[in-house]
């Protein structure tokens, strides 16, 4: 199987090279040359995708079974791309978002989607996803629209996990947000790539919810996992969702992972994904996903925080009045 991974060096492009080169592929990556190196076994090649005639010099006249593309920009970096690659890749897998649902209205594949625009140059995060699934259908009308949920693992260079496991391993009492059995929804970016490469490779087409089920593991879980394989002398003290608001938490960035059960977050983290499974997704335990993160922290360390992604962290001053009681 030739595959060509547009980027490949940062988080889920990093897990899709990994398990491409795991399967025996022959892998052949094109990305800026700004973020990261490529392991062993890969074809590299150095292109700004932004750029058209440079983009269509790296990619010369081959050819690939397969391309798989993470893009978070503009959609119509992504239709230039698919433009370029058109009759010369079989299959095309994109890695989109939940984001791209109506907020409040998302129940499976099957709800309502945001207005988005192919063309667009810009754009909020929800309408360019959306946008780049229709430049991408353009050219790939049976392309694999991975609309991913919350993902965490190894590589991650948003900051949600490794802020927890960070937080956590200084030790102390510890903000823990809501109920510890409210249930979650994530996928690890190794188990996506899994998922997304199988689908590629066979005859898997349209979009895809692809998380775990609601409850695969709680906040819990995922919190005692990082205390456990910190080996941290943390305490986690839980704080109810009415005191968090009253002290200005946000939802989502000063707690990763966590966001109110009413609300306008109501019912977030408990789509159905029948689809998701039913096309073979499996997700690892979530003691796995932590413990291989935190190793991954420990031999690399922090990678920088990208510059399109907010900064993940509950700030002192709220943590302070939260703890105090």
């Amino acid at each position: 199987m030739r595959l060509l991974v547009l980027g490949g060096t940062r988080f889920v492009g990093r897990a899709l090279v990994d398990d491409a080169l795991t399967r025996g592929w022959d892998v052949t990556a094109v990305h800026r040359g700004l973020t990261g190196a490529l392991p062993a076994g890969v074809r590299v090649r150095i292109a700004d995708r932004t750029d058209a005639a440079a983009l269509a010099e790296a990619l010369g006249g081959q050819t690939w079974d397969a391309v798989v593309d993470t893009w978070a920009g503009a959609p119509a970096v992504a239709r230039l791309s698919a433009r370029l690659l058109r009759g010369r890749v079989g299959r095309l897998g994109y890695v989109s978002s939940l984001s791209v649902y109506v907020w409040g209205t998302h129940a499976n594949e099957s709800s309502p989607v945001v207005e988005g625009d192919p063309t667009a140059a810009d754009g909020d995060y929800a309408a360019i996803k959306r946008g780049a699934e229709l430049a991408l259908l353009e050219s790939f009308p049976d392309a694999v629209l991975a609309r991913a949920g919350l993902i965490l693992g190894p590589h991650e260079d948003i900051g949600r996990l490794p802020w927890w496991l960070d937080r956590i391993a200084r030790g102390g009492p510890v903000v823990a947000p809501g109920r510890p059995d409210r249930p979650l929804q994530y996928v690890d970016a190794r188990d996506l790539a899994r998922w997304l490469l199988d689908g590629v490779a066979g005859d898997l087409a349209g979009p895809v919810d692809v998380v775990s089920r609601s409850g695969h593991a709680t906040t819990a879980d995922l919190l005692q996992a990082c205390v456990d394989v910190t080996g941290s002398a943390a305490r986690l003290v839980w704080v109810d969702e009415d005191r968090l608001a009253a002290a200005g938490a946000q939802p989502w960035t000063h707690l990763p992972c966590w966001v109110p059960e009413t609300g306008e977050f109501a019912g977030f983290l408990e789509s159905d994904t029948f689809l998701a499974a039913a096309t073979g997704l499996v997700c690892r335990p979530v003691r796995d996903t932590v413990a291989d993160t935190w190793a991954w922290l420990r031999s690399d360390g922090r990678p920088s925080q990208r510059p399109d992604r907010p900064v993940h962290g509950l700030p002192a001053e709220i943590e302070a009045q939260l703890l105090a009681g």
